[in-house]
């Protein structure tokens, strides 16, 4: 395909949205029967979902939540987690994935990132253990496994837990094993965004521990021992049954929605394979299968690329702008500074998410790129 040919002021400017999430007349015809004959609340699609989804990861049992951030908590606080206690986590993630630390009592403590992947390098991760340190908890960032061996054998060598936050990294694989499915519980989240989602805010953790999903059932139901009776402090971190049903629809349809991700990630690629402004996402591998939650690439020019393709109705997105130390509530809380987290702020202001949803055709992926490829020759 050649870019040049075209001149800029001959292309049409189309509105193509950064993501487009599906509900359908089936999901709606799901949750109409939710909403008519089960209970609003823990409904039997919960239950039926929360087994489902436990299945598809490879994990004994599935708890599910109001929220990704909800089921951090949880996980956290199913955990043991209390005052005083460290987690160590990564420093370029959405700011939730700390966020849940604090709700849970417990201080986050970042690590860098490693500069290939966006996620959380184990070597920067072990420096940032101490005494107080009880997890760890990697980012499964942009859909893109964490070294996931390297950050249990330094688990282990220390007797920590991990927690995965795999919201963004529904059916990510990684030497075989699910993302989600290798620490000791994992997190996802169904917001919009998601690879796939509720159609509205929801959470799942997953765990072979019986003992921690126990708790964490109870603790996203007001800590019930009975109706009435409370034995440990809870939130009311339900799932809606009705948002259960839809979830339910969503998941027998994620791999497939997700060969369609790796296929549109993979034109990206050979389009713009030829642009020296601008680094690629990492690829997949025998070992490694990516599901591209987002597709980002990396330049210096980044701002003014995302206003050239959004000027010209190509939405996109900086996920994200500041890595969670500096944002501002982090800095007046623990002191950071520019310059503490170097690799996760170069990331910060050079990365750009490019439209990515698994029904965008092959010509609005070859009209994206024939943009960039304008920006660059201009």
């Amino acid at each position: 395909m050649k870019f040049g040919e075209t001149r800029l002021n001959e292309k049409k400017v189309q509105n193509i949205p950064l993501g487009c999430p599906v509900f359908d007349e089936e999901m709606e015809a799901a949750a109409v029967n939710a909403l008519r004959n089960e209970r609003f609340v823990l409904g039997e699609d919960v239950f039926k979902f929360e087994e489902e989804f436990a299945r598809y990861v490879g994990a004994k049992f599935a708890v599910s939540t109001s929220s990704g951030t909800n089921a951090l908590q949880i996980a956290l606080l199913s955990l043991g987690i209390a005052m005083g206690d460290e987690v160590a986590t990564s420093a370029f993630s959405f700011v939730a994935s700390a966020n849940a630390v604090l709700h849970a009592g417990a201080k986050p403590v970042f690590a860098d990132i490693d500069a290939a992947d966006f996620n959380v390098d184990s070597e920067q991760l072990r420096l940032k253990v101490s005494k107080k340190t009880k997890v760890l908890l990697p980012v499964h960032l942009y859909g893109y496994p964490c070294k996931m061996k390297e950050i249990m054998n330094l688990a282990e060598g220390h007797d920590l837990w991990v927690v995965e936050d795999a919201c963004q990294a529904h059916g990510t694989e990684c030497f075989g094993r699910k993302a989600g499915a290798t620490g000791d519980v994992g997190c996802f989240s169904f917001y919009p965004s998601k690879n796939m989602t509720v159609c509205g805010d929801g959470g799942m953790i997953v765990t072979n521990d019986e003992g921690v999903a126990k708790l964490a059932a109870k603790l996203r139901d007001c800590g019930r021992k009975t109706q009435y009776e409370h034995d440990v402090i809870g939130f009311t971190s339900r799932l809606n049954t009705v948002n259960a049903a839809i979830g339910r629809i969503q998941l027998r349809r994620l791999d497939g929605w997700n060969r369609k991700r790796v296929k549109i990630a993979s034109l990206y690629d050979e389009l713009l394979s030829d642009l020296s402004g601008i680094t690629e996402p990492p690829k997949p591998s025998l070992d490694v299968k990516p599901v591209y939650h987002c597709y980002v690439i990396r330049t210096r020019e980044r701002d003014g690329l995302k206003g050239w393709l959004q000027q010209r109705g190509v939405q996109c997105g900086v996920h994200y702008p500041l890595p969670i130390p500096l944002q501002p509530v982090y800095r007046r809380l623990f002191g950071y500074q520019p310059g503490d987290y170097p690799v996760s702020e170069r990331a910060s202001s050079t990365c750009l998410s490019l439209p990515i949803y698994p029904d965008l055709s092959d010509d609005s992926v070859a009209f994206v790129c024939g943009l960039i490829h304008d920006f660059f020759n201009r």
